[in-house]
């Protein structure tokens, strides 16, 4: 059976082999993971008693704070094995080192080869791809490795630079384009100013990566509705982790990720670590299925979604995901309302006077949440001044701290030296939210 014919199979049959792997997966974690050999060890685990994925609650769970403090015991295979150290962003804490083998490598080809064919992307595509390939970044090294395997063609201009991404899109007539979509904006933007007609040219489709186009109920958010008001393109969101080393991939549906079941076991758990109903937020926590330098089992990913698991149209059974709609940890409660970053983003997307932003959250003296935005407006006057604050106050229900700043200054922000992709969530707090 091929990997890609896997999530056509019934529920029964995608149940079985996860249940196989699974099974498999434990074998090899207490032969080779000095660090589940020790979680089994104090939980008192017997492994050959886990027969199914109905049995999966019966195992420890793994924590972010685990991946870090015992980084390098999570490794199963002698160091010369290793072909590839990727790192993860450090988004929610310290960054963790994820080695992978010749092995792993060729899964993730495969990964990305099965999630561009979910994005209805085939031999004849040419993709530009605007992120870094540098920088330990397993996105973009994935993607590359993915459209390879694909037949597809690859054009590696890297991140930012709007007229060098159009420069390159009118010469070499790429038909997609893999993207953060806040830059297709500026691509957007940056063509009505040069009188670029973008709907005349070759892009028909983007892979979004990193940030949510859709809300819960699989409709476009207010970042999706402004591309698509705009450029006639077809929009598929994307999600993934470096830890997972697996993505959810949309198909011409539009109705969420798809879940690749021969790669990755997934549930979503609620505040006492019990798997929620289709349609309710949950912590996605994955096992990961076929890796061989650093599997994980049970691993909280600290990000809130929904799943659904009727099946698509598109012919899948598997499992889908909604859009990351929260962090865990970056839950802010702020004057008595609990907000979520992404639903502030939202806010501040839907304003034209405002050309981009970072929001920054840190303890006041009283221990008590506090929020600084970080405005760059189009054209600054204390006409724009009182409607930005008074619609956020009017949506808000409170009023964050505001701070105009220069687009300059703000880029500064987005993206310090370290940062592979913009910055839109600073968190100075000084207890995290668990």
């Amino acid at each position: 059976m091929q990997i890609q014919e896997v999530e056509f199979q019934s529920r029964e049959a995608i149940r079985a082999v996860q249940s196989q792997k699974l099974v498999e997966l434990l074998r090899y974690l207490s032969s080779y993971s000095p660090f589940y050999k020790a979680l089994f060890a104090k939980h008192q685990v017997d492994v050959t008693a886990i027969k199914s994925l109905d049995d999966l609650e019966l195992l420890p769970l793994t924590t972010k704070e685990d991946l870090q403090q015992f980084n390098d015991d999570f490794l199963c295979v002698d160091k010369r094995s290793i072909i590839e150290y990727v790192s993860t962003s450090g988004t929610l804490g310290s960054p963790v080192t994820i080695a992978l083998t010749e092995k792993d490598l060729q899964r993730l080809a495969t990964n990305e080869y099965n999630s561009f064919r979910c994005a209805n992307s085939g031999s004849n595509d040419i993709f530009q791809l605007m992120l870094t390939l540098d920088r330990q970044f397993m996105a973009g090294m994935a993607y590359y490795s993915g459209i390879r395997k694909l037949g597809a063609g690859i054009i590696r201009l890297g991140p930012g630079v709007p007229a060098l991404q159009w420069e390159t899109i009118l010469r070499l007539k790429p038909t997609a384009i893999v993207a953060v979509p806040s830059f297709i904006l500026k691509l957007i933007d940056y063509a009505q100013t040069h009188q670029i007609d973008i709907n005349a040219t070759s892009v028909k489709k983007a892979i979004c990566i990193g940030e949510a186009i859709r809300n819960a109920d699989f409709s476009l958010n207010v970042l999706g509705k402004k591309i698509t008001s705009a450029w006639n393109i077809q929009l598929f969101s994307t999600y993934a982790s470096t830890e997972m080393q697996t993505a959810f991939t949309e198909c011409n549906e539009g109705k969420g990720g798809h879940l690749q079941p021969e790669l990755l076991i997934v549930e979503l758990l609620d505040e006492n670590n019990r798997q929620v109903k289709a349609g309710e937020l949950g912590e996605v926590t994955i096992t990961t299925l076929g890796v061989e330098g650093m599997p994980l089992l049970r691993y909280k990913t600290g990000d809130i979604c929904t799943y659904y698991q009727d099946d698509c149209s598109c012919g899948r059974h598997s499992l889908r995901l909604s859009s990351v709609l929260g962090r865990k940890r970056q839950m802010i409660k702020f004057k008595g309302t609990t907000l979520y970053p992404p639903a502030l983003f939202d806010l501040l997307n839907d304003m034209e006077e405002i050309s981009d932003y970072v929001a920054e959250v840190f303890t006041n003296e009283v221990g008590n949440d506090e929020v600084l935005l970080h405005l760059s407006v189009v054209n600054y006057s204390e006409s724009a001044e009182r409607k930005v604050r008074g619609y956020l106050q009017a949506k808000l229900r409170v009023t964050p701290e505001i701070r105009f700043i220069a687009a300059a200054e703000l880029q500064k922000l987005q993206f310090p030296e370290t940062s592979r992709k913009p910055i839109r969530f600073i968190d100075r707090r000084k207890q995290v939210e668990a």
